[in-house]
């Protein structure tokens, strides 16, 4: 059998000019959006197991009288499912004012207890951290 030759003809340029991308790893080129993980089915799922939770945790907790005042309004990723947004309002409307930063204060004392829970209810290899925003306006309906 003969060896093969080289092909005698000419190739075309790889490019005629050079872009902004040029060199540029394609995996990160083509990666989509900012965070790490997409806000997909399984995230959301998540935060609702950890919505579910943690109103449980708050309305049966008899450590804290205002706590137990307070409501899982919302939990979204911040950013990713690594870290959770947990907002919190009210339950009934308060007969005095309540101060958003002593609310905050007692759920990041409480927050270790409260992430403790969290890991019971979900089936998870790591707890997400939880990050909580108070929302002291006045409850309104539909909103549990």
């Amino acid at each position: 059998m003969k060896p093969k030759r080289p092909l005698q003809r000419e190739l075309p340029p790889l490019c005629s000019q050079l872009n902004a991308d040029d060199g540029i790893d394609p995996r990160e080129f083509f990666r989509s959006g900012g965070s790490r993980k997409k806000s997909g089915r399984k995230t959301l799922q998540l935060c609702s197991q950890v919505r579910d939770a943690l109103s449980y945790l708050l309305a049966g907790d008899g450590n804290d009288d205002l706590l137990a005042l307070f409501d899982v309004a919302d939990v979204r990723p911040a950013p990713d499912e690594s870290q959770l947004l947990v907002i919190v309002r009210p339950a009934v409307q308060p007969d005095r004012m309540i101060d958003p930063s002593e609310v905050g204060d007692r759920l990041r004392a409480a927050s270790v207890r409260l992430r403790a829970g969290v890991a019971e209810a979900i089936t998870r290899k790591r707890v997400p951290k939880l990050l909580f925003q108070v929302d002291v306006g006045p409850a309104t309906e539909g909103t549990a």
